[in-house]
């Protein structure tokens, strides 16, 4: 009878332990623009910035840039404004070699929404906003 009881509790346990470390959150919440990316109203000095800032500035920054960037600086508006409209800056992130070498260099390739949102701000007209 013991031993009955105590299987029973075990068995019981296993069940609660199985079904409470498994449970669903809404795909809404859990991904909040359901996959989409958002290239509308895209802004250099906001959206495209803070990706710079984790991919890029390390070397083309206008302290690095001398140093590690062969002297290219995306801080500097008008290099990557004529990156953006020689093709340059697209064919970088795009890595695909055309006309100019893939970066970033020391790391991943960018999602292909960060790509999409330097593809919309470039397709703007690689405005100064």
């Amino acid at each position: 009878m013991k031993s009955r009881t105590i299987l029973i509790f075990l068995m019981l346990v296993a069940v609660i332990v199985t079904y409470s470390s498994c449970y669903y959150d809404k795909a809404s919440i859990v991904y909040p623009n359901d996959g989409k990316c958002d290239t509308t109203n895209m802004q250099l000095s906001t959206d495209l910035n803070s990706i710079m800032e984790a991919h890029c500035f390390s070397c083309h920054s206008s302290a690095n840039a001398h140093e590690f960037g062969s002297d290219y600086n995306l801080e500097d508006y008008t290099t990557i404004k004529n990156a953006a409209t020689s093709g340059q800056l697209m064919s970088s992130i795009n890595q695909d070699g055309n006309l100019a070498e893939p970066m970033p260099q020391s790391g991943a390739k960018l999602s292909d929404c960060n790509i999409s949102k330097f593809d919309a701000w470039v397709k703007s007209g690689a405005p100064d906003n």
